[in-house]
């Protein structure tokens, strides 16, 4: 018997499509993906490429967030992006957007607007621009990194500046990751992707 006749010999309702799964959990697609990809819930691939979700795996999950267990609910990664060229800021929303991750991200246009919002709710990531209006990127990472508090705050520069000129305006912290422009989505999203399995294996329940 071939793989592909013994995947379709399953009972019909022991599996759900992830639109459906998605239904039964209140949640995103992209979040029942990040969760079949972190092993939270069973699934198996069709011939055409489309995802089956286990019923049982999803009705599992269900009775342990009722319960409180609280080391399987999916993470989210918070992200916040300081640029103020609107059409990179729409590129940004679109790019994230079609990844399907499972990402809370704030867009800002300053050093000082990032700044105001980084200290309402600390972001896990920040990915910024270094020439932007009133208080740039230098400054804006200058004084976050004086903060020990925001320690563990991932930061990365995407610039179009050269590393002579960034070397030639005092540079960044040693664990500021910079990028060139345009922006290297996919070096981006690898990046993030990395970020969430880690969240994922410490356990991090998403608020």
């Amino acid at each position: 018997m071939s793989d592909i006749h013994a995947l379709s010999s399953k009972p019909e309702r022991e599996y759900c499509s992830t639109s459906e799964a998605a239904q039964m959990l209140g949640v995103s697609l992209g979040t029942v993906q990040q969760m079949v990809e972190n092993g939270l819930l069973e699934a198996w691939k069709t011939a055409g490429g489309h995802r089956r979700i286990r019923i049982a795996s999803v009705e599992d999950y269900l009775r342990k967030r009722s319960s409180g267990v609280s080391a399987a609910h999916p993470v989210a990664l918070r992200v916040v992006v300081a640029e103020d060229d609107r059409i990179m800021q729409r590129l940004y929303m679109h790019t994230f957007e079609t990844w399907g991750l499972p990402l809370e991200f704030r867009l800002v246009e300053s050093g000082f607007d990032g700044l105001l919002e980084i200290g309402r709710q600390q972001p896990d990531l920040l990915i910024s621009d270094l020439v932007m209006p009133g208080l740039d990127g230098f400054a804006m990472i200058s004084k976050l990194r004086s903060d020990p508090k925001l320690a563990e705050m991932d930061i990365v520069v995407v610039t179009g500046l050269s590393p002579e000129d960034i070397a030639e305006r005092g540079g960044l912290p040693d664990d500021v990751t910079v990028y060139g422009k345009p922006v290297p989505f996919k070096e981006l999203k690898g990046y993030i992707q990395a970020r969430l399995a880690q969240f994922q294996r410490r356990g991090r329940v998403a608020n």
